[in-house]
């Protein structure tokens, strides 16, 4: 990389990250915001990337954006609607028809705060697709990623994961809900299963790593396109002004996806104020999301209400 190429990346927020050819990289939620941004990255520095969406228009629009400048990118479009179990073993089916290893499988998609909707499975939309379709996604995969070289699933929660927990008592919010809550308890939910994930991993001796990163507060579409109400109000317009770029709040994620000295069931956050903004650094999940029962918990739950099952034993 050149003197040039680092100013810039510092300049945006983000660390050099190391060659990326021959690897290949599935970035969900890749048309816009943190996904658009990693899928960049991971592209300028060799990789060949799988933009996972639900919109495959849209889907097109981001590659042609990245090719734009950058010629010769290695890009590739997939539809994949993480809310829909059906679409993600379709994805999954796709691509290990189509592909013999994956080396990083980034769960970056996500939907924040909406009117409460169930998915076609029946479950609460934030906790469908941001936490039962990437724990399918990913269990489907394992494989795949077995075969990959420095392979890494790296599952990207919120610092609102503090203040969320298992609703299992309403998981579809019938009897209460309230969006921000249920928003939560999804990220509480990416958190506790990047470590679950990382337990049986290492319980196994694979060489696959579970690694955890949150972007702090960036502005993107999750924010506009979701929300409604004092919600949309607040993180859409009023706190607008003090967020990150898309680029800056990608940084965690791409360098938990890259960097050398990153090691299974690590959580890397912004190092500033409040984990809100700041360049990349090792920051705590909650007390809570650490549990392990609740790791296991989660695993059951995710389980039965996927029917994926991962290769993998329980963590003693």
């Amino acid at each position: 990389m050149t003197q040039r190429e680092q100013k810039r990346q510092q300049q945006r927020g983000a660390r050099p990250i190391p060659d990326q050819t021959g690897r290949t990289a599935v970035v969900t939620g890749a048309n816009s915001g943190l996904g658009l941004a990693t899928g960049r990255a991971l592209a300028r520095r060799g990789a060949h990337v799988i933009l996972a969406v639900r919109d495959e228009d849209k889907g097109r629009r981001a590659a042609e954006e990245i090719a734009d400048g950058l010629p010769g990118a290695g890009l590739e479009v997939r539809r994949l609607d993480l809310a829909d179990l059906d679409s993600v073993r379709a994805f999954a089916e796709g691509l290990r028809a189509d592909r013999p290893h994956l080396d990083l499988l980034v769960n970056n998609a996500g939907v924040m705060a909406p009117p409460r909707t169930l998915s076609p499975q029946g479950h609460e939309l934030q906790f469908a697709a941001n936490h039962l379709g990437h724990f399918a996604l990913t269990g489907l995969l394992l494989d795949l990623l077995a075969e990959g070289v420095d392979s890494r699933v790296v599952t990207v929660s919120s610092a609102n994961h503090r203040q969320g927990q298992l609703l299992h008592d309403d998981l579809t919010g019938e009897r209460a809900y309230s969006p921000m809550k249920f928003y939560n308890q999804s990220k509480f939910a990416n958190a506790v299963f990047g470590l679950e994930l990382h337990r049986r991993l290492t319980a196994a001796g694979s060489p696959v790593r579970s690694v955890l990163a949150h972007p702090g507060y960036a502005s993107t579409n999750l924010q506009t396109s979701g929300p409604s109400g004092l919600v949309k109000l607040v993180f859409g317009r009023l706190l607008t002004p003090l967020a990150q770029t898309s680029e800056q709040g990608a940084a965690s994620q791409l360098y938990a996806a890259t960097a050398e000295d990153v090691t299974g069931g690590e959580f890397i956050g912004p190092g500033g104020p409040a984990e809100l903004r700041g360049l990349p650094t090792r920051v705590r999940p909650s007390p809570a999301a650490a549990d392990p029962a609740t790791g296991r918990r989660l695993w059951e739950l995710s389980e039965r209400l996927t029917s994926v099952r991962f290769p993998l034993p329980a963590a003693a």
